[in-house]
């Protein structure tokens, strides 16, 4: 078998993803300015939405699914008197309302969504129906019916009312889809609702802010890029950290419990750090660390 082409380059480059791209185009775009031989991202952004997208490289892959596990931030604007079957305004109007809410209305609505909530993923979504895509089968033109599931809210704040629209910040857990709380709060609200921008502003650790911008991916050279990685510890900051002792290293990065340094409570999660470098997630045991996924020395 022929060995995958690409570099072993490892890390984590913060992406502010534009409207009009895919997030898996950002990826590949990520993918082969670095000429990376691995890359994944850790929670998808619809095409139309803005802002962070976390593309982790090589052995960055496996801390992956720590961050989408985090809490997730969005603003978003709602455009009230019209619901689309795809819950922004990319789609076709299927419903339209002459009411509009006031400010109060809206924050009165808004405490049913904060806290443990059931949520349907709205029909134009990557949720999977016995195999297929659902937004496969909307676009072929089936009904799609999707089950209600658990979403965490941790934060859905109105940041300004307007007659037709309303400006909101929310923080959520995996999962959540800021489309089907706009569809349901304009239900609530008895005026319809859907999405009309929606940017991410921060995921977990990383901050729109301190992200790349796409077109610097397109136009910038590699060094340059690879610049602007942030190493594998960065996703891991929610974790204790543990220093391992030369030989635990070396037993850690074979598979088998290595000493460490450090104090957190027996079976705890954990990452593990040698020389500055993180080598493994892992369970504390009494002075050592049982690998989990342990990482392959390489560039950031």
């Amino acid at each position: 078998m022929a060995r995958k082409k690409g570099r072993d380059i490892s890390g984590w480059l913060i992406v502010d993803k534009p409207a009009g791209v895919g997030s898996t185009d950002v990826v590949g775009s990520v993918r082969w300015a670095l000429d990376a031989k691995k890359a994944g991202h850790a929670g998808t952004l619809d095409p139309d939405a803005t802002g962070v997208l976390a593309v982790a490289l090589g052995e960055a892959t496996k801390t992956v699914p720590l961050l989408t596990e985090a809490l997730k931030a969005y603003d978003f604007t709602v455009n009230w008197g019209a619901e689309t079957d795809t819950d922004d305004a990319s789609g076709a109007v299927i419903g339209q309302s002459d009411a509009r809410p006031t400010a109060d209305a809206i924050n009165a609505a808004m405490a049913a969504f904060i806290g443990e909530i059931m949520q349907v993923p709205p029909a134009f979504s990557a949720v999977k129906v016995e195999g297929a895509r659902a937004y496969d089968l909307a676009r072929e033109g089936e009904a799609v019916e999707l089950a209600a599931r658990p979403l965490y809210v941790d934060e859905l704040t109105l940041l300004a009312a307007r007659e037709d629209q309303a400006d909101l910040h929310m923080v959520c857990g995996k999962g959540g889809y800021v489309r089907a709380i706009a569809r349901d709060l304009g239900r609530a609200l008895g005026c319809l609702g859907h999405v009309q921008s929606l940017r991410r502003v921060w995921s977990g650790p990383f901050e729109v802010e301190n992200a790349v911008s796409f077109d610097l991916i397109d136009r910038a050279n590699q060094a340059e890029i690879e610049a602007r990685l942030l190493p594998i510890q960065s996703a891991l900051v929610d974790l204790p950290e543990m220093r391992a002792t030369d030989q635990g290293a070396v037993r850690i990065l074979n598979g088998n419990p290595g000493q460490v340094l450090g104090m957190a409570d027996f079976g705890e999660q954990v990452w593990v750090s040698h020389q500055g470098r993180a080598i493994c997630i892992g369970r504390y045991l009494a002075g050592e660390v049982q690998p989990d996924r342990v990482f392959v020395q390489g560039t950031a």
